[in-house]
């Protein structure tokens, strides 16, 4: 019952990946690159094993090394398991007539080596599935174990995995994701410009650059957890490394690595060539290393039932025929640098490959800013350019000055992940002092903004009762927007729980280094969190943005969940793992191919329509100007139009400098008397302004006042003018 489980439960993992890649990886070959010696006290002792099965022409080619103290005919026992389940066991003597090899019968004393070619039966070729050279990241695993003929004692026992070659790691997907990013940063831009540079009001596109490169960042992140991942998972996280700053360059690698001798690190095994020649071994994510599963764990061949041809001896030291063997060497790796050291990049060297990324594009940006102005100014003396570039001309050091804080707080929450890293786990006091100088600085930068917006705010609130100058006010907005301009006006302040946000997530994920458990459920933690803060809040501008933010938040936080199973504490079958990895992936692609297609949605909007933002400002602008050339005897009669007429057709717009403020009360009538006797209404508050043909006596006599009673009851009026018996009129006549 139990193998009929495994059977379907293998079924469906074949399933999930054909329908996921169908023939597009399919291949002919199944490899090894690696293995691992499980028999603590073996007399044997294998150091290289390199074996390659090409089913186009039913032919295994292996190089195979190794010691042994004496020589012993010996009993082989292969098993070969598939995603956790065994597929296979055959147990043979090598000297039996049905099962020869050579080179087992009987294993020579001393060292030896074997290398060459043989041919397998078809019988036994057809039994390996076709769908096994086809699905990548396969997760086959070989035991061969070899007791004694004599006595049953256990001489040797070597477990590698097999693969096809085939893995999601390709350069396909870094170049897709890249376009993406790129192409939402370039929508970015358009729309800056398009709404004129500093667009009061306007909000960035949906999706923006930060959503995209933070997605991708995320999705890098869930890859660096100390927990039993399935190689396909992991492989596919691998693609998204480049959104945190990891760039594989051999040069640099080096270059770092000259600098971490020269400050006091320890080169020993942490350097770019000897981790070109490791093979990576992860562990569970439990302290016990000794207990792991490979990446692209290697096969040991099917050395059995086949007619050998073209094979090569090597036996104590005697060699004859030539071999470029060479010991391998097995580097166990976990968490974030089993992640980074995928990529070539050796662990101790993970935060200065970053800092010199980050470096390159500062500089790629600055250059890049500077020679744009250069055009600019080339092109003002022959020709006009744009309007909508006139800003950027005028306002070229702060457009950089906006851009590097961006950067930064785009890049806050890998940086202090690297630099906790670099803290727990480098050897270098330079490359440590240069993490805690720069996470520093960035911490300082992103206080210094939240705290001068806050105050801004809390100015504005006091003032005018809200928060509106934010958007509204042009010189604010230009220098403030990068934080808030995605979210409504209510909710200015989501910026500040993002960067609390970011700089958790970095904080878990390096310090919990090496605890898969406590790290994952710390991030569970911290996105539910975000996600019912975003649900609750619903803090964007526009309705598609809430919707889009609250899905992205929801699958971090499913991905998370999913990362649960993954911890070896909970004992989880590997089938499990594996088919939830592929839903996972899946879920992920799924959403950034959402992601990309709403780019290109918006890009389309951006270039075939005025922005609405730029055009109700512009509009704005020009009904202020107009209010403010109006004259008494204007022909528009503009002195009976209210106000609040104009103001109120175009929200979010100023009407002029005192718009937002306060406005004054009516003066309040009184009915007591007066100093000088009872007070007149308050309503005309210039009743004397003119006496129209009456003296006005300042005596403050009972009779006087009576005398002036007539000429404050009539009040000027407005002149008809050049209307019949209007004022005109009467002094014609």
């Amino acid at each position: 019952m139990k193998a009929l489980l495994g059977q379907k439960a293998n079924s469906i993992v074949f399933l999930l990946a054909g329908l996921i890649l169908g023939d597009a990886l399919a291949g002919n070959v199944l490899s090894s690159s690696g293995f691992t010696n499980c028999e603590n006290n073996a007399t044997i002792t294998v150091n290289n094993a390199n074996v390659e099965f090409d089913r186009s022409s039913l032919t295994v080619t292996f190089d195979v090394s190794g010691t042994s103290s004496a020589q012993q005919k010996v009993i082989a026992d292969l098993t070969v398991s598939a995603y956790g389940n065994q597929v296979y066991q055959k147990t043979f003597n090598p000297c039996d007539a049905s099962t020869f090899v050579s080179q087992l019968c009987p294993v020579p004393a001393g060292t030896f080596s074997a290398q060459g070619s043989q041919v397998i039966p078809t019988s036994f070729a057809s039994q390996i599935p076709a769908i096994a050279f086809s699905i990548p990241d396969l997760e086959g695993e070989a035991t061969l174990k070899l007791t004694a003929v004599d006595g049953g004692q256990n001489l040797a026992c070597v477990q590698s995995g097999v693969t096809n070659g085939q893995s999601l790691q390709l350069p396909a997907v870094t170049y897709v994701a890249a376009g993406i990013a790129g192409g939402a940063l370039l929508l970015t831009g358009l729309s800056a410009l398009g709404g004129g540079a500093g667009a009061v009001g306007g909000h960035s596109p949906t999706p923006s650059f930060s959503t995209v490169l933070l997605w991708f960042q995320g999705l890098a992140m869930n890859g660096m957890m100390s927990v039993n991942y399935p190689p396909i998972y992991r492989s596919f996280t691998k693609n998204f490394g480049f959104s945190t700053g990891l760039v594989s360059w051999t040069a640099m690698q080096t270059s770092i690595d000259n600098f971490r001798n020269a400050t006091g690190g320890n080169l020993t095994a942490n350097n770019v060539q000897y981790l070109q020649n490791a093979t990576l071994v992860f562990t569970d994510g439990s302290s016990n290393t000794t207990s792991f599963s490979k990446r692209n764990l290697l096969s040991l061949e099917n050395t059995f039932q086949f007619e050998a041809r073209d094979v090569a001896v090597t036996q104590n030291n005697t060699q004859t025929s030539n071999s470029n063997s060479t010991t391998q060497v097995t580097q166990i790796v976990h968490g974030i640098s089993g992640y980074v050291e995928q990529l070539t990049i050796p662990q101790a060297n993970t935060f200065m490959t970053v800092l010199l990324v980050f470096a390159i594009v500062i500089a790629a940006i600055t250059v890049g800013i500077l020679l744009f102005k250069v055009i600019l100014e080339t092109w003002a003396l022959f020709a006009s350019f744009p309007k909508q570039l006139t800003g950027f001309r005028k306002r070229y050091w702060r457009i950089l000055a906006k851009t590097i804080v961006n950067l930064i707080l785009l890049l806050y929450g890998v940086w202090t992940l690297y630099c906790v890293f670099q803290f727990t786990n480098g050897d270098s006091w330079a490359a440590k002092l240069l993490a805690g100088i720069t996470l520093g600085i960035f911490t300082v930068v992103l206080g210094f903004f939240t705290f001068r917006i806050w105050y801004i705010a809390r100015r504005y609130r006091k003032a005018e009762g809200d928060v509106s100058a934010l958007y509204e006010n042009k010189e604010t907005w230009l220098k403030y927007s990068l934080f808030y301009d995605s979210y409504k006006k209510q909710c200015w302040w989501l910026f500040m729980p993002a960067i609390v946000y970011m700089f958790a997530k970095g904080c878990v994920i390096a310090v919990g280094d090496g605890h898969g458990l406590t790290q994952t459920v710390g991030q569970l933690i911290i996105e539910s969190l975000m996600f019912l803060l975003l649900l609750f809040t619903r803090p964007y501008a526009t309705k598609g943005g809430n919707w889009l933010n609250i899905i992205i938040q929801f699958v971090r936080g499913l991905s998370v969940v999913s990362i649960l199973l993954f911890v070896e504490t909970f004992g989880i079958a590997q089938t499990t793992k594996t088919i939830t990895g592929i839903i996972l992936i899946a879920v992920q692609s799924a959403l950034s191919g959402v992601l990309a297609i709403l780019i290109a949605v918006n890009a389309i909007i951006t270039c075939c329509k005025e922005n609405p933002h730029r055009k109700r400002r512009k509009a704005a602008e020009k009904l202020n100007r107009e209010f403010d050339n109006l004259t008494p005897l204007d022909a528009r009669n503009s002195l009976l139009i209210d106000p609040s007429h104009g103001k109120s057709s175009l929200p979010g717009y100023p009407m002029g400098p005192y718009q937002g403020s306060k406005r004054y009360e009516p003066v309040p009538k009184s009915a007591g008397p007066g100093r000088w006797g009872p007070r007149e209404s308050l309503d005309h508050l210039v009743p004397s302004a003119a006496d129209m043909g009456y003296s006005y006596d300042r005596s403050h006599s009972q009779d006087s006042h009576a005398a002036n009673t007539e000429s404050l009851t009539r009040q000027p009026t407005v002149p008809d003018v050049g209307m019949p018996g209007g004022y005109a009129e009467r002094r014609v006549l």
